[in-house]
């Protein structure tokens, strides 16, 4: 019971957290509608997080969190169709694969119960007979599971005998005899017409080693099963018994991760595949791709009401909505934020305008950009070329510069589109021997090598004398305001992950350990960084010198240049410290925590620290953002400080928070 109520908790805690800005989007692994109201509809993340819309998929809101981390993925979210308050959600870790739950509510999901007959399992299909709405099967990596009485008890019902009958990708059962299950597998198909007694192969007309990613039996007839494979679509009119392959889809998209039928028009079946979505309105004979071929479609929604509404739930462009039968679709993201956010910019000039930086989007990522505080974002990725950024700063000169996976770009003030400023030129000095007289002479030739950084940069550090930016070929520097770079690997050591600078003092970092520079960067000497720091995450260092170091064994300080290292517990979690930095408009530490929502404060250079305000979110940076706290959230966006909190990011020692 304990877990309920900490799930309880976590749902009604958000009524308090701080405000989610954007961009909106993200990925979406699975929506379900509820049965008595189609405007109620569900959304599962891969991070564990439920989101709930109200009006139909227009606009959503942060509703359950299943699972004590955030690496649950909820590809099946099932509901009763006989009562909607019984819901089901099946996950699997990201973090352990072969790990998961399947999640049951009695309150329309508000209230979740891990089931203890369940417990574990990597879960990764779901279905509810639609006859006898007590008879569930799931698809884990080790068997089939059956349950007769909605969930309170489980069986396998994949016999041990046939160990080919694992890794099940998809369930299906026949709309009118619940005793008949059909289970995809990452090698074809079985099925059992006496509820787990007996299973035989149905792999006649497939492709041998064929995924079977998704299984529909059509609603009006049992005898029409569709089946979608690495190989193709197959379609059957022998109840599986013998398939063949459906003509139209062509084979690269091969990826057909979903089936779903038109619950008002049988004879229309929708494929999300990979390369877009697919349709058909005569039972497979034809199909059209009618969405955009870059759109990865991980589920399909149909309106039982309206055939013409679709919603689909995509890899990064989060919900698209139709209202034409997929004939054109539009986001629909109202409220749903699911980004990983690497880095907030606000604009010195501008109190309105903010920059934020983000990760593992492509086409759909890059930088967004808001004029009105974060109400509303735009795209500002043109010249990015689907880069991930995982740093941004400033330029004196008013230009905005991006640390990207492959090189560091420059948008120009006022430009619209990013320009890539990776030239690299060393000098090589080479001697030879001349002779002078009689006498031979050394005599030193310098040359420039020049080349281009293509390096995935880390961090960017931006100072009136001097660029540098951490990259995994080394640390670089520019004097010329990114016209060209020097650098490479700093003392033997190539992977760097953090930069910062205060005046001559430079401290750079790789993953285990921190190399300071006293002379700007021409010479270096390593610290000593206690030896169990194997996830190093940022650096920061105050007007006084003292170098500070966030990372997953949590934070340290030096104040002797790296020589002596201090472990700073006093206030702060002992480990999964996310960063650091030095808060300049008010003198004082900020840090923040993968593991808490919380924003540590200290006002006396790191030997205490207290708790500021909780956001309620897992926290990745901090910002002070004209005097209201903005933070980057791992998965949920921009986060903001509530207007009547925020004094607290600019209060003083002592003052009430």
């Amino acid at each position: 019971m304990v877990l309920v109520v900490a799930l309880f908790c976590a749902t009604t805690l958000w009524a308090g957290q701080w405000a989610v800005l954007g961009p909106d989007g993200g990925d979406v692994r699975s929506l379900s509608y509820d049965p008595s109201n189609p405007d109620h509809i569900f959304l599962g993340t891969n991070t564990g997080t439920v989101f709930f819309s109200n009006d139909g998929g227009h606009s959503w809101s942060r509703f359950a969190h299943l699972g004590s981390g955030d690496d649950y993925v909820l590809d099946h979210i099932a509901i009763d169709p006989q009562n909607p308050k019984h819901m089901y959600a099946a996950a699997w870790s990201l973090d352990n694969q072969q790990a998961g739950d399947l999640f049951r509510s009695h309150d329309g999901g508000k209230n979740w119960q891990a089931l203890p007959g369940m417990h574990g399992k990597s879960i990764r299909a779901m279905a509810i007979a639609a006859s006898d709405h007590k008879v569930l099967a799931v698809g884990a990596l080790d068997g089939v599971y059956r349950s007769t009485d909605g969930g309170d008890s489980w069986e396998r019902i994949s016999s041990a005998n046939q160990n080919e009958i694992k890794n099940i990708e998809s369930i299906a059962i026949d709309p009118q005899n619940p005793n008949v299950v059909y289970a995809g597998t990452w090698h074809l198909a079985w099925k059992t017409d006496n509820g787990g007694a007996s299973w035989h192969h149905i792999n006649k007309g497939m492709i041998d080693d064929s995924d079977v990613f998704s299984i529909i039996v059509d609603s009006s007839n049992p005898s029409v099963v569709f089946a979608s494979a690495c190989s193709g679509i197959y379609k059957s009119d022998s109840a599986g018994e013998m398939f063949h392959k459906i003509q139209g889809i062509p084979f690269s998209a091969r990826r057909t991760r979903v089936l779903r039928q038109d619950p008002g028009n049988p004879k229309i079946v929708y494929a999300g595949t990979t390369e877009g979505l697919w349709k058909t309105t005569d039972l497979g004979q034809t199909w059209k791709r009618v969405s955009n071929p870059e759109t990865v479609v991980n589920d399909v929604l149909v309106d039982p009401r309206n055939s013409q509404r679709v919603l689909l739930a995509t890899d990064r462009s989060g919900v698209m909505a139709s209202d034409d039968g997929a004939q054109s679709f539009v986001a629909s993201n109202h409220g749903y934020t699911h980004r990983y956010v690497s880095a907030i910019v606000a604009d010195k000039n501008d109190p309105n305008a903010i920059f934020a930086g983000v990760v593992n989007d492509k086409e759909q990522g890059g930088v967004f950009t808001s004029h009105d505080g974060g109400q509303h974002w735009m795209q500002k990725s043109a010249g990015l070329g689907g880069r991930d950024v995982f740093s941004l700063q400033p330029a004196g000169n008013g230009a905005l510069i991006a640390g990207t996976n492959r090189g560091i770009f420059m948008l120009d003030r006022n430009a619209s589109q990013w320009r890539p400023i990776n030239a690299i030129v060393n000098e090589k000095t080479s001697s030879r021997t001349v002779m002078k007289g009689k006498k031979k002479t050394a005599v030193a030739t310098k040359t420039a090598v020049r080349s281009v950084l293509d390096a995935k940069v880390n961090d960017l550090e931006v100072t009136p004398k001097r660029w540098l930016a951490a990259t995994t070929a080394g640390l670089f520097a520019s004097t010329n305001e990114g016209k060209s770079w020097s650098g490479g690997p700093v003392l033997g050591q190539q992977e760097m992950v953090a930069v910062q600078a205060e005046g001559e003092l430079v401290a750079a970092a790789t993953r285990s350990n921190v190399f300071v520079s006293n002379d700007g960067g021409t010479s270096w000497k390593q610290g000593h960084l206690t030896s169990f720091v194997t996830s190093l995450r940022n650096l920061a260092i105050t007007p006084d010198g003292q170098i500070l170091v966030a990372s997953r064994e949590g934070a340290f300080r030096s104040s002797d240049a790296g020589a002596t290292w201090e472990h700073m517990l006093n206030g702060l979690p002992d480990k999964n410290i996310s960063s650091i930095s030095y808060d300049e408009s008010n003198k004082r530490l900020l840090a923040t925590s993968t593991a808490t929502g919380v924003v540590f404060q200290s006002h006396d250079g790191g030997r205490s620290w207290r708790r500021g305000p909780d956001s309620g979110y897992p926290l990745r940076r901090i910002s002070v953002v004209h005097g209201r706290f903005m933070a980057a959230t791992p998965f949920d966006g921009v986060i903001a400080q509530p207007d009547h909190e925020a004094e607290s990011a600019s209060a003083e020692p002592g003052s009430s928070e």
